[in-house]
């Protein structure tokens, strides 16, 4: 196997459950981490995210009972709130054009890019909630990226989706026609020490086919 520092990085991250409250991530790392989820890779590259970073307590205290209590909201130096896109994905809403448009391609081509795009997600972009399910999987993408790269400089991290939606989406008073909540996702630095990773084998996870 190939060792390296991104196998470390690997090997240092976990689901962690309390955070060192006295450890704050310096704005630098913490542009680090948010950068690579910008950069991460979407469907149609349609972007379709936006990161909320909170590091107001009295918002963090607010959230907290509305996401099982759990000790990760208030004691995390980042909150992370990861929200997908609804209504800049439908093609109406001309922000599919401008995605690609940056491409520079020809009218034509673009033209018949944009009717790929209605045509192939006729049904996902039927409604709102089909359009959250798919929009929510391209934020996990972002999500695993930003878990890697802090783990990469030895920031900790815990996926949340233990809330509830609709009681966190008004008090962060958004606006869910244009977005709504997929993901939270803090940050900050163990005050524990790591347990032990616990997963399947490789064999019972991969299969070649040849």
């Amino acid at each position: 196997m190939i060792e390296n520092k991104f196998t470390e990085a690997m090997d240092f991250r976990h689901a962690c459950k309390v955070f060192d409250e006295t450890k704050k991530i310096p704005d630098e790392e913490m542009h680090y981490i948010l950068e690579m989820g910008r950069k991460s890779p979407s469907s149609f590259g349609m972007e379709g995210w936006k990161f909320l970073v909170i590091t107001n307590q009295k918002i963090k205290e607010k959230l907290r009972p509305l996401c099982w209590n759990q000790p990760q909201i208030t004691s995390c130096s980042h909150l992370v709130v990861i929200l997908a896109a609804i209504e800049s994905l439908k093609p109406q809403s001309g922000i599919p054009l401008k995605r690609f448009e940056r491409r520079k391609m020809p009218q034509e081509k673009l033209d018949s890019y944009l009717d790929l795009y209605a045509k192939h997600l006729q049904k996902t972009l039927s409604s709102d909630e089909n359009i959250y399910c798919w929009s929510t999987q391209q934020t996990y993408i972002a999500a695993a990226n930003m878990m890697s790269a802090a783990a990469y400089i030895g920031i900790d991290s815990c996926p949340i989706e233990g809330f509830e939606k609709d009681n966190v989406e008004k008090v962060l008073e958004l606006d869910t026609k244009k977005y709504q909540v997929a993901l939270i996702l803090p940050f900050g630095y163990r005050i524990k020490p790591q347990p032990s990773q616990m997963r399947l084998s490789f064999d019972e996870v991969v299969e070649f086919i040849e």
